[in-house]
């Protein structure tokens, strides 16, 4: 392993702690470091490499539109961004897309979104809009976002924080309908919470948040950043429980691990309440980001990579279930993404995601003893289970 330490990278600003690993190259699921070291890789890049490093047909996508066009900006069309965008549309069953880069501003976009939907659509007062949000939620770390966040790691230090948000706790239904009042414009959730440890509601809980947007003339926006596109064995995670929100914030993923890809998805009657000026990104939409985007989507068209992320989870799920009681207390999570709690003197999360990766598996801690998984759709049952004896491996090895 390349062990680095904070001195290892002097002009980088530290606001982030990496596991010791320092990646040269990748393929697949597999990532080797600048020693020549091989790991599986068991993170995803937080579900941005769905399809596996340098996927063959996404890297030709980007290859073809590099010897084409890279970007225009918004302030010309561009023959890939309508292709794109109706490709996208109809994998959602919506009618409109608004293409941004990254997640944190496909979140920041559906706010703005929901604003102007309530004062122009609802008729609720000028400034006085309110989202209600879910107590663990990770959306980014933009200020907006970040003043309805309770991770003290993000939050404190950067106010003054923007009103606006109501937090009740996830996966409590009636705390959402007491919250919802008549300047209610939108409910924000991470239909599955990724950063707070891949937490999975109750089964009744997105229905029910369904039912009461729409009883309250409400927009749901689901943040499917991480859990949408294949991740969870569906399309997107909302799908588990057969429900459809009116907005999905889409990233990750979208760019094949190749780009920064985000989208904010919704039929006319909500974006359509943008105009002109009012909204916009340089790189938005730029061709190359097209190109490879839609080749996202014609890559999920046929529901190929949402079966074999759901065949390929059950398996990675019953694995990780014969380590309970066996120094893990529990096991959550929904296709290829799995949250793990270690029993306490296993050490942190991230203490042992560095005994991971001496065993050859990258992973990655969220909290305390709480970590992570989410591998390529590309791993095979046999990488996984090579990965679950080298993390078998990890657990004797705390112990001694």
């Amino acid at each position: 392993m390349t062990l680095t330490s904070t001195d290892a990278e002097p002009h980088v600003a530290r606001n982030y702690s990496p596991i010791p690993v320092t990646a040269a190259t990748a393929e697949g699921a597999w990532v080797t470091d600048v020693d020549g070291r091989r790991y599986l890789d068991c993170l995803g890049a937080y579900s941005a490499v769905n399809f596996g490093h340098r996927h063959p047909r996404l890297v030709a996508a980007a290859r073809d539109q590099l010897d084409r066009l890279t970007l225009t900006s918004r302030a010309f069309r561009s023959d890939r961004l309508e292709p794109f965008c109706a490709a996208l549309a109809e994998l959602c069953g919506k009618e409109m897309v608004l293409p941004m880069n990254t997640g944190a501003e496909a979140v920041e976009s559906g706010i703005k979104v929901a604003r102007k939907w309530g004062y122009d659509v609802k008729g609720v007062p000028d400034g006085q809009a309110e989202i209600v949000v879910a107590h663990g939620n990770f959306h980014g770390r933009t200020t907006t976002i970040i003043s309805f966040s309770d991770d003290p790691d993000a939050r404190n230090g950067f106010g003054p924080y923007t009103p606006g948000f109501v937090q009740v706790p996830f996966g409590d239904a009636r705390a959402i309908a007491d919250a919802v009042g008549e300047n209610t414009v939108a409910v924000l959730i991470e239909p599955i919470q990724g950063e707070a440890g891949i937490v999975v509601p109750p089964d009744d809980y997105l229905p029910r948040v369904r039912a009461l947007c729409s009883e309250h003339d409400v927009l749901f926006i689901a943040d499917e950043i991480q859990s949408g596109l294949g991740r969870t064995g569906t399309t997107f995670a909302c799908e588990l429980w057969d429900v459809v929100p009116d907005v999905y914030l889409l990233g990750k993923a979208l760019g094949g691990g190749i780009v920064p890809v985000s989208a904010v998805v919704a039929d006319r009657d909500v974006l359509g309440v943008l105009h002109p000026g009012q909204h916009g990104s340089t790189f938005g939409g730029n061709p190359l980001a097209a190109a490879i985007g839609h080749e996202v989507v014609d890559m999920l068209s046929d529901g190929s990579w949402q079966q074999r992320a759901a065949d390929l989870g059950a398996h990675l799920h019953a694995r990780l279930r014969d380590f309970v009681g066996h120094g893990v207390v529990a096991v959550r999570g929904r296709g290829l993404w799995a949250g793990i709690d270690l029993e306490p003197e296993q050490g942190t999360g991230k203490e042992f995601c560095i005994r991971l990766a001496e065993h050859g598996v990258l992973a990655k801690d969220t909290h305390g003893s709480t970590l992570r998984l989410a591998p390529p759709i590309v791993v095979t049952e046999d990488e996984i289970d090579w990965a679950m004896d080298r993390f078998a491996d990890a657990l004797d090895f705390s112990r001694r």
